[in-house]
This record gives structure tokens, sequence and C-alpha cells, in this order.
């Protein structure tokens, strides 16, 4: 089996696909927090255990790994406990891994391993042109061209480090629920929150779009991230939520690099 693991600023998405004939089926996932000073042998702990408790024997049923990370800690320690407690060669998403996806960044090397892992899974599903939007630490946009190239994309503070912001400057606001509110038009500060959140990032979405829809033509717009249901269902733009997209392109690069 594969296990793909997506390590992101905030949180960890773990995957685990089938053998044989089940090879491209995702049969479990988890989300855990990132901790940054977590040790190779902590790793091996969560990741054993999170695996036991599905029915499964993480060193007799795991034969690859395939990482996308942004967090070069985390890397280091992943790398050391497949070296240790699996005898795995990972493919950690990089320079030198094969992609399948020409990249037409002025500096490949600058974008970031889970960018490359949502256009090749994007473009495996969709084809082109697309936009991926991951809402992550980060709101990101990825533009894949028609022809099956990283064109590039653009980054935005994610919801919830602007509201960690909000709720730090502005001492008479609290922290609310993120749900959507009864009117765009709040009759109280709860629902002012929430409207300008929501209301607020899918405007800002749909306008992003918008722009890079007259440079490329009309796209498919992809949405995919822990926040992705929040905002998916009041913007106009975004057609399709992947909640697993990174997973499913970190599975296809394993699979170009595997052997």
């Amino acid at each position: 089996m594969l296990l793909a693991i997506d390590v992101g600023n905030t949180q960890t998405v773990i995957g685990l696909y089938g053998d044989g004939d089940s090879s491209h089926e995702l049969v479990d996932h988890w989300r855990v927090a990132t901790r940054h000073d977590r040790t190779c042998d902590e790793h091996a702990l969560l990741v054993q255990q999170l695996l036991s408790a599905a029915g499964h024997d993480w060193q007799g049923d795991v034969h690859g790994i395939s990482i996308s990370s942004g967090v070069p800690d985390v890397t280091m320690e992943l790398r050391r406990m497949c070296e240790r407690y699996l005898d795995i060669d990972p493919v950690v998403l990089g320079a030198g891994v094969k992609t399948g996806m020409p990249v037409l960044y002025d500096n490949p090397k600058e974008v970031g391993a889970d960018r490359i892992a949502n256009a090749v899974g994007a473009y495996d599903l969709y084809g082109g042109p697309t936009i991926v939007v991951d809402f992550g630490t980060a709101t990101t946009f990825d533009v894949i061209s028609a022809a099956g190239e990283y064109m590039g994309g653009a980054i935005v503070p994610g919801i919830e480090i602007s509201m960690d912001a909000l709720f730090g400057r502005a001492a008479a606001l609290r922290r609310v629920e993120l749900v959507e509110p009864r009117s765009v038009i709040g009759k109280t500060t709860v629902e002012s929150i929430q409207s300008g959140v929501i209301y607020g990032y899918s405007s800002m979405i749909d306008g992003m779009c918008d722009r890079i829809e007259e440079v490329i033509g009309e796209p498919t717009v992809i949405a995919t991230g822990g926040l992705a249901d929040l905002i998916s269902p009041v913007s106009d733009s975004i057609e399709r939520v992947e909640p697993w997209l990174t997973l499913h392109g970190l599975r296809l690069i394993w699979e170009k690099n595997a052997g």
C-alpha cells in the first residue's frame, strides 16, 4: 500500500492507497496538526497508531511513501522515520523528482511541493486550462494550461491567518464560528464578521478567477484544502471540490518515480 503525506504549516494530511486493482483508491485518510518539533520516533508512533486503528499493519502493508512538505524540519524527520522503521526510500516532491508537468515559474524550485501535487492531480482529473484554489494556511491559486503546464499563480493570506490578525489587533472583537450568516448584511458583530469572512473571501476568489480567465480562457475551477467546503457553496466560480487533490497528485508522482 502507498502512504501519501502532505505536510502543511498548520495541518498534515495522510492518505493510504490500496494495492493491485485498488491502487487508485484512497482507502483511508487522516488530518492531524503539524508539529514542527515532532521527532522521527514520534512520527512513527503517530502513523502506526492511525493505521492500526483502521486495521492496517504499517510495517507489513506499506510499501511506498510519497511526501510533499513545506516544513523542512518535518521533512527531515519523516525521511528518518522511513529509513529507521520501514526501510523505504520515500519519494519527496522537490528538485529531481519527475512530475510529468513542465513548470513555467522563473525559478521552478520556488514553487511549493503541495502546489505542484495539486496541479498534477487537477490536470489528471480535469485536463486544462484549470485553476486550483487551495484553502490552507495561505489561500493559493495554481494555474494549469491547456497543454498541461504549470503556469504560476497567486498567494493570499489564508482565512485563519486573517482572522488571527483581526482578533489580535482588535480588542473588542472575539472569535466566532465560521458558518454562513443569515444575510450579507450582518445584524450582530458575530454575523458581520461571518459575512466579511465568508462572502468577502468568496468575492475575492471569484474576482481572481475572473482575472485569470482573461489570460488563459475559460477554465475548470477546483477547490481543495481544509476550508474549501466553507467557501465553495457561496462562490460563483468554483465548480468542483476535491478534498484529497494533493494526495491524488502525490500518488501520481510516486507512480512516475517508484522503482
